[in-house]
């Protein structure tokens, strides 16, 4: 056995410290640093095939402009960036709350965005947060668009990606949306109910429902039984899940139970059955997600899965204040789990 030593590990490079440089983009695109600063800022001066070429090479190299001038280009600014799907959604309300109030209490203040479920949107708000040389940033879910990753990923300050739970790109605080589509599936199936509908929004823009779904779907086929799904228009509302309920009524008659994707359609469906003189749980029942107060103030109580929302938010501030104050953060995933609210709607 020799006794020579072995070298020493290189040092680990920081993720995202070969940050793309203004030259580095105008390399890429064939032109000078000048044309590609015009391109960006003043585009109306700039030929159609240049600004496009300028923009393919930025979205590639994942380059971000610095929007702050002069000698604070270089500093980072008491500002984390925040990026979610909806502000009229209470699920989102709440997490920015918990996001907030640990901010503020460490002198940092938060810029909102909100994407409305479209990741273009998504890739523009980061563009523009970033160039603001934010100190971090927490965005909602685990799938952006490939010119957005390539931004994030070039990119040399925290990330903490939101609401589910997986591999990211930096950090992650989240729930396992499968697994929680499959504890109420479960549920359903102990209190013997058998023709059961699953009710969301388009699973291509709600992908999380999706995820939820396919635990459901996975709990269903083992007791060897369909799982039929009813995908809708609009997102989550009162209106949304009463007109859900003629839908599978009308599709799906012999219905016992609706596992729906939130707390809105769930109890938009409850009081419509009560319009429509159904008893629930005798005739129908009814489930949903998110474990959102108006389900508790229903008659009968909504059960659902209630995720700990306000919670979320301030793990995930804290991941970022650990970050940016250098401590060794040796768990860069947090699962804050869910529990299941049993009420008498099933």
């Amino acid at each position: 056995m020799s006794n020579k030593e072995a070298p020493s590990p290189e040092p680990r490079k920081r993720r995202g410290s070969d940050k793309p440089t203004l030259k580095q983009v105008a390399e890429a695109a064939g032109v000078s640093p000048i044309t590609v600063s015009r391109a960006l800022n003043t585009p109306d001066r700039v030929n159609k095939e240049t600004r496009l070429r300028v923009t393919e090479a930025v979205d590639r190299l994942g380059y971000v402009p610095n929007l702050i001038a002069g000698s604070l280009a270089s500093a980072s600014s008491r500002f984390i960036a925040v990026i979610v799907p909806s502000l009229a959604n209470a699920v989102f309300i709440e997490v920015i709350k918990g996001l907030q109030e640990t901010f503020e209490a460490k002198g940092y203040q938060i810029l909102l965005g909100n994407t409305d479920y479209d990741l273009q949107r998504e890739h523009q708000l980061v563009r523009t947060f970033l160039g603001w040389s934010c100190s971090g940033l927490v965005i909602a879910g685990l799938r952006h668009s490939k010119a957005c990753q390539n931004l994030l990923k070039a990119w040399n300050k925290p990330i903490v990606e939101i609401m589910e739970l997986g591999e990211g790109l930096d950090l992650n605080v989240g729930l396992d949306h499968r697994e929680a589509g499959a504890c109420m599936a479960r549920h359903l199936l102990d209190r013997h109910y058998r023709s059961i509908v699953y009710v969301g929004a388009c699973m291509d823009r709600d992908y999380r429902a999706s995820m939820r779904y396919e635990g459901h779907k996975e709990v269903l086929a083992k007791a060897g039984l369909e799982a039929p799904i009813i995908e809708l228009d609009r997102l989550g509302s009162l209106e949304a899940g009463a007109a859900a309920l003629d839908r599978v009524l009308a599709q799906y008659p012999r219905t016992d139970a609706i596992h729906f994707a939130n707390d809105d359609l769930a109890t938009g469906a409850l009081l419509h059955a009560q319009r429509l003189g159904l008893g629930v749980p005798q005739d129908i029942a009814i489930a949903g997600f998110n474990g959102l107060p108006l389900g508790q103030h229903v008659t009968p109580r909504l059960t659902t899965i209630q995720s700990p929302r306000e919670i979320m938010g301030r793990l995930a501030a804290e991941q970022i204040l650990g970050r940016l104050n250098e401590e060794n953060i040796t768990d860069k995933q947090v699962n804050v789990a869910f529990r299941t609210l049993i009420g008498e709607s099933t």
